[in-house]
């Protein structure tokens, strides 16, 4: 195929797709970027196992219903052989939750869903949350995992879900002692929180958690972490209390907030404008945690590209919350932990693994 005219410095990328049409938009889309360009096509994962050999692209974009060979049983061997960053451009993105959370499983770094008509029309709507997830994807550290978004508007920040207060809510907050864990994360995210997660005791303090993700996700996504983690997980639903034990998700395409009707903590599910660029954002739950929870309040933002919680996590840190960020060293992208530091606004940098023991332990600490 002809290339552009220079590649230096540009990230390159293979597009795995049966459809030639599809093959053909993703690269004048690709190609019209300006930092992105299309190596090479191919049309099945045989076709591209060759290819990713002899010209080992930065980044593959990888449908998952194709002939001969799935992409998930594709996405399996190749991370074992050649773990590469990953991008998920499908209809069954849509039509089947549970095998788009195994590819993120696997070590797809993003999600697009792909509508089953009107193909090229939507990828062409769509160049921005595609070029973009490339370049996420490209900045992210694959492994190999043996173990089972919107297009951006304007930036708005918190404000435009819930208004900003300094901390008097953490004044109002003091005569209780239960605490509430707030996660945050984005690219990399899944793995990290099903980590974090199944490190959690069964008497772990209420857990509310945004993951950025599509809408019609979730609710797989957390039913998976049910069967796999101690202890509870769900969707949330607005008006879910917060109990020991527990942990919330995020829907997709709606914010989460924490709140607090007397001695009880609960959710608020709303709708709203991307915050941070994203719908949920962990800006606003960061920032609901700091005016309803306050210093009973324990922050941690994970993996993830861009800053989102980043700010949330300062308003959290001044309301007296402990947070903690996950380490370079552990992430799959180092975006918003990285943002959240270079604001002050961070206690601790940990490894993945000891995230969870650290948030059990100093809860107890500030309960005593």
């Amino acid at each position: 195929m002809t290339l552009p005219n220079s590649t230096k410095n540009k990230i390159s990328v293979l597009v795995i797709d049966d459809s030639a049409v599809v093959r053909q938009t993703l690269t004048e889309i690709i190609n019209a970027s300006g930092d992105l360009y299309v190596l090479d096509t191919a049309a099945d994962p045989y076709i591209a196992v060759d290819k990713i050999r002899q010209q080992a692209p930065d980044v593959i974009t990888l449908d998952i219903e194709m002939p001969r060979m799935d992409g998930i049983t594709f996405l399996k061997k190749i991370m074992k052989q050649h773990p590469l960053p990953v991008v998920i451009c499908s209809s069954l993105a849509t039509a089947n939750s549970h095998t788009t959370l195994s590819a993120l499983e696997l070590g797809a770094i993003e999600i697009i869903q792909k509508p089953t008509l009107g193909t090229k029309r939507f990828l062409e709507e769509a160049s921005l949350l595609i070029t973009d997830a490339i370049r996420a994807a490209a900045k992210s550290k694959p492994q190999p995992r043996l173990t089972l978004q919107k297009q951006p508007t304007a930036k708005l920040n918190a404000d435009a879900v819930i208004s900003y207060q300094q901390t008097s809510a953490s004044k109002s907050m003091a005569a209780t002692t239960e605490k509430i864990i707030a996660v945050g994360a984005s690219t990399g995210g899944t793995e990290a929180i099903r980590q974090l997660l199944e490190a959690m005791p069964l008497d772990c303090p209420a857990i509310a958690v945004v993951q950025h993700m599509p809408e019609g996700f979730t609710k797989s996504f957390a039913e998976r972490l049910n069967k796999l983690c101690s202890i509870n997980v769900k969707e949330a639903v607005d008006g879910d209390p917060l109990l020991r034990g527990h942990a919330l998700i995020a829907p997709g395409n709606k914010h989460m907030l924490i709140k607090r009707s007397g001695a009880r903590y609960y959710v608020e599910v709303k709708d709203g404008p991307l915050v941070s660029r994203h719908r949920p954002s962990v800006d606003v739950l960061f920032r609901s945690a700091a005016r309803y929870a306050g210093a009973n309040a324990l922050g941690t933002i994970l993996t993830g590209m861009g800053d989102d919680g980043a700010n949330g996590m300062l308003e959290m840190h001044t309301a007296g919350a402990w947070t903690v960020a996950q380490n370079e060293a552990t992430c799959v992208v180092y975006g918003m932990p990285k943002e959240a530091v270079k604001r002050n606004a961070v206690d601790r940098e940990l490894p993945l693994l000891e995230i969870a023991g650290n948030l059990i332990r100093k809860s107890k600490e500030l309960s005593s």
